[in-house]
């Protein structure tokens, strides 16, 4: 991923803004430790065999953490896909995944650049307005990090899950999701900040801060997706399923054990 990346923007300058994004998220020993393992992979050397292999594990990994998320969003929105669409709607799906990692990565690219931009362009300024431009620059950063999440989180809301679905309400659940990710991000990075995990337990440390905040996103995108569906309910609307796919009613009932029998009578009635 940083190789193919590197080729549009150029390996160092990935590599200090993933360092830069680590660093904030799990501090600056974990990162350290981080950026040798890129370094060692990068001295070990790389073919095109091996090139190529690592792209096409990506894209199957990727496409397959999509499905996995369409599923869940399914189940939550309580839609699913009509069976008798077999494999033609495997590959649909696959192909829509493999397009939703490049439409992201356009975006995160997109991202980057503008604070890269924005980065230069502050350095450049704060001679002249020392006190006014960091803030000022650090602001737009900001909300421009926040917009980008929120378009994530709205594309996924609103392409992946077999249902159809108004843009105003996945707005809704879009700003919804990247506030609670704007604010588990600050809070980790504070966490890390004050308590010195990975200073103290070392890689174990920076690892279990790792797995923390990647339980704590898929949370908060499920949350997000149970907070839209809410929204649409206290809208007095309901979820449609899309052409292909079906709504799946669920419902709770009571039946005395006694009654049911058991199942060899159930054989033998036969």
């Amino acid at each position: 991923l940083i190789s193919i990346a590197g080729v549009v923007l150029g390996k160092d300058a990935i590599q200090g803004k993933i360092f830069s994004e680590i660093n904030g998220m799990v501090g600056n020993d974990a990162a350290k430790q981080i950026q040798d393992m890129i370094k060692n992979l990068e001295l070990s050397g790389k073919s095109t065999i091996s090139i190529i292999i690592g792209v096409v594990t990506l894209i199957i990994g990727a496409t397959t953490v999509f499905g996995e998320i369409q599923q869940s969003i399914n189940i939550i929105w309580q839609v699913k896909p009509k069976p008798k669409k077999g494999w033609l709607k495997m590959i649909k799906d696959r192909v829509l995944s493999g397009s939703m990692v490049v439409t992201l990565g356009f975006l995160l690219l997109v991202s980057l650049v503008l604070n890269g931009a924005l980065t230069a362009a502050s350095d450049h300024l704060k001679d002249f307005l020392p006190d006014i431009t960091v803030t000022i620059f650090n602001i737009i950063g900001v909300a421009i990090s926040f917009i980008v999440i929120t378009v994530l989180f709205a594309v996924i809301f609103k392409v992946l899950p077999d249902a159809k679905i108004n843009w105003k309400d996945v707005r809704s659940g879009a700003i919804f999701t990247a506030i609670l990710f704007t604010i588990g991000r600050v809070v980790i990075g504070i966490y890390i900040e004050k308590s010195g995990t990975s200073s103290t337990y070392g890689a174990a440390g920076s690892l279990i801060v790792i797995l923390l905040w990647i339980y704590y996103t898929a949370a908060i995108l499920y949350f997000g997706a149970e907070f839209t569906r809410a929204y649409v309910d206290f809208q007095g609307k309901r979820i449609e399923p899309a052409d292909y796919a079906v709504h799946v009613e669920q419902r709770e009932e009571e039946k005395d054990v006694a009654i049911v029998p058991p199942k060899h009578e159930i054989g033998e009635s036969d």
